[in-house]
Formats: structure tokens, C-alpha cells, sequence
């Protein structure tokens, strides 16, 4: 089975995954977490097949949310936007920097990042600059 496609995007305003957890436990509850975005994406088959949404914070790729559904928004303006639906689910993935973007980019299942080991993925995330260090050497 091919690996899946994916969506990356850059978080802004979470200093890393512990500040995007808390934000979503507190505007989500136990409620699955939702991302409005203003384009739909043309590859959505290919996306619910088992893709997630990468979160890059500060320049770093460092955890991703699978991807359970995409539904219509209409925004107070008329215009129809995508809310990306997600798993609360927030899984730590290896360090790898990213170049600043805008908007969201797909991201090929064969360049994501792999996910670190459950036991990893509770530890506090280094910080931005120095996962983006690390990354560059290949050191995580």
C-alpha cells in the first residue's frame, strides 16, 4: 500500500505541540480538532486515505494530527472555506526543518518524517532552534 498523502502547515502562535494540545483541549474539549482553511484541497481522495496534517512551529516539523474528514464552511462573507478535521490524537514526529510558507503544501507519505516512539513523544519538545540544529546534522 503506498504510503499516504499528507498536508503540512505552519502553526502559528503555538511555541510547539504542547501549546497546540493545550490550545485545542481548551477550544475542542474532547470534540475532534478543526483548522479552517481558505483552499479545499483538489486531492481530498487521496488525503482521507489515512493522511494527516504535519505541523511545522518556528521553522520545525514536529508532530502531525491524522486527518478524519474534510467539511464545507461558510464563512460570514459567503465564501466557502474547508475545515479540516482532526484527530486529537497529536503524534510526535522527527525533527525537520522547514522554510517558511504560506497557506498549507501537501507533503508526499514518502518525505513525512517518521513518528517517534510513544515514549518519546511525551518528553518536552527541544527548542525550535535547536531541533532545527539537530535536524540538519541528521541527528534526530
Amino acid at each position: 500500500m503506498p504510503a499516504p498523502l499528507n498536508l503540512m502547515k505552519l502553526c502559528v502562535g503555538s511555541d510547539g505541540p504542547e501549546d497546540l494540545a493545550a490550545w485545542q483541549d481548551q477550544r475542542f474539549g474532547d470534540a475532534p480538532a478543526v483548522h479552517v482553511t481558505r483552499m479545499w484541497p483538489k486531492r481530498e481522495g487521496e488525503l482521507l486515505q489515512g493522511g494527516s496534517i504535519y505541523w511545522v512551529f518556528k521553522g520545525v516539523m514536529l508532530a502531525r494530527q491524522r486527518l478524519l474528514r474534510l467539511d464545507e464552511r461558510i464563512g460570514e462573507d459567503g465564501i466557502r472555506r474547508c475545515a479540516l478535521v482532526l484527530d486529537r490524537d497529536l503524534i510526535r514526529v522527527a525533527a525537520v526543518p522547514r522554510r517558511p510558507f504560506q497557506g498549507w503544501r501537501y507533503l508526499a507519505g514518502t518525505d513525512a518524517p517518521p513518528d517517534l516512539p510513544r515514549g518519546r513523544g511525551d518528553e518536552e519538545a527541544l527548542p525550535p532552534e535547536v531541533a532545527a540544529a539537530l535536524a540538519e546534522m541528521g541527528l534526530v
